[in-house]
């Protein structure tokens, strides 16, 4: 089926949530993708920050094969292998003793909510529920996570939202310590805001936040789904900080394209996710956790943190090249590959201009553009995308 047909067959059956652009994609490796006409396009998006080893990666591919033939589903009634290989995996590299699987990252963030409460209820402390979360923050679209999103966009629509969230500037802990009372159970943030805008702490801002939970006895909640699993440089973004939250939610690029979810926790917040407190029909399912377990032994054997730390160092450094050029360039931002470059205008004409030759990228908040390509990226290839962007500023100025 070309292009067009299936342009006009999905955009008759597809639910239309998504603003698609006009262009379908049949194949992919490494960092391209190609439409079935053969057109070639660098991927500068990857999923959204999900396909951190690439496209069709060759050894998920067998791995997933193999699992296939063995076992692709069990009900999480009985162990399964994979699973337990993968959690494993996750607690030996994070400050977590405990994983709950589950999908997505909304899913992750709606067990870690759930898992705040429980944490007090079974404290004796059932009306300490509040979770205070930031402004521009984003943690998904399920009601909870909804919710606890500090974007109004986002929940245009669907009120009433759930009780129980409020809001506090991002990098602001003075406005954090005066909303922090005897009804907060948890302060929920990602350590660098990805959707709503590429925003990074300051650099005592973390610590600031883990301190005074420490001193109310808080838990602090970090939503990993986007920064975590390399993208920022450290296998985790806490990394950076000097701070370990209480509970850490990943997804994206732990299953590279497979949909799974992750909810780590301390032993003594984990305890009170007992039997029957949570659950999931698919969560850390065979086929998802093989997949998510070859990801993280291709990371470690490849040195793929260390190579995406590295190349994200110099697609920076070009970037800031494009600033000094163009005024329209206000700042570039980010750690490792999650990436930004924030214009005193609209960017969206920008993303079609790139993907009219040929690159994939992203604009968010409206004109900030946001530049989360595989960790697996080469110079080369940002050498050639940073050479289209010049030639568009050049263009549009």
């Amino acid at each position: 089926m070309n292009s067009a047909d299936t342009v006009k067959i999905a955009d008759q059956a597809i639910a239309a949530t998504y603003k698609r652009f006009p262009v379908v994609f049949s194949k992919g490796r490494g960092a391209t993708l190609w439409n079935p006409e053969g057109d070639a396009f660098t991927d500068f998006v990857a999923g959204i920050a999900v396909c951190n080893l690439g496209h069709a990666h060759p050894r998920i591919a067998r791995a997933v094969a193999q699992q296939a033939e063995q076992l692709l589903h069990v009900s999480n009634l009985y162990y399964s292998l994979p699973q337990t290989q993968l959690a494993a995996w996750l607690v030996r590299n994070s400050f977590a003793d405990r994983v709950f699987f589950c999908n997505s990252g909304a899913e992750a963030n709606e067990a870690a909510i759930k898992l705040c409460r429980k944490y007090f209820y079974d404290q004796g402390h059932a009306a300490r529920f509040k979770i205070i979360t930031m402004e521009q923050s984003f943690h998904g679209r399920t009601m909870a996570a909804l919710s606890a999103t500090g974007q109004d966009k986002i929940k245009k629509g669907f009120d009433p939202v759930l009780d129980g969230f409020e809001f506090v500037p991002f990098n602001d802990i003075k406005a954090l310590e005066a909303k922090i009372g005897p009804d907060t159970a948890a302060v929920m943030l990602e350590p660098i805001q990805g959707e709503g805008g590429v925003r990074c702490p300051s650099p005592d801002y973390l610590e600031a936040v883990r301190n005074l939970c420490n001193e109310t006895g808080t838990l602090m909640v970090f939503d990993e789904v986007q920064t975590g699993m390399g993208r920022t440089g450290k296998l985790f973004a806490y990394e950076h900080f000097n701070v370990t939250p209480d509970i850490m939610t990943l997804a994206k690029a732990l299953g590279n394209g497979f949909p799974i979810g992750a909810m780590l926790a301390r032993e003594k917040v984990a305890d009170s996710f007992g039997a029957g407190a949570h659950a999931t029909t698919f969560g850390g399912t065979p086929i998802v956790t093989a997949a998510a377990l070859e990801v993280v032994t291709i990371m470690e054997q490849d040195g793929i943190v260390e190579k995406g730390r590295a190349t994200g160092i110099y697609f920076r450094s070009r970037l800031e090249e494009l600033a000094d050029k163009h005024a329209m360039i206000e700042d570039v931002r980010g750690k490792g590959l999650l990436l930004g470059m924030r214009l005193n205008g609209d960017g969206d004409a920008i993303v079609k201009a790139c993907m009219d030759k040929g690159f994939l990228i992203n604009c968010i908040q409206g004109n900030i553009l946001r530049f989360v390509p595989p960790l697996i990226i080469k110079e080369k290839e940002i050498d050639d995308l940073v050479t289209c962007l010049d030639g568009i500023l050049k263009q549009i100025s």
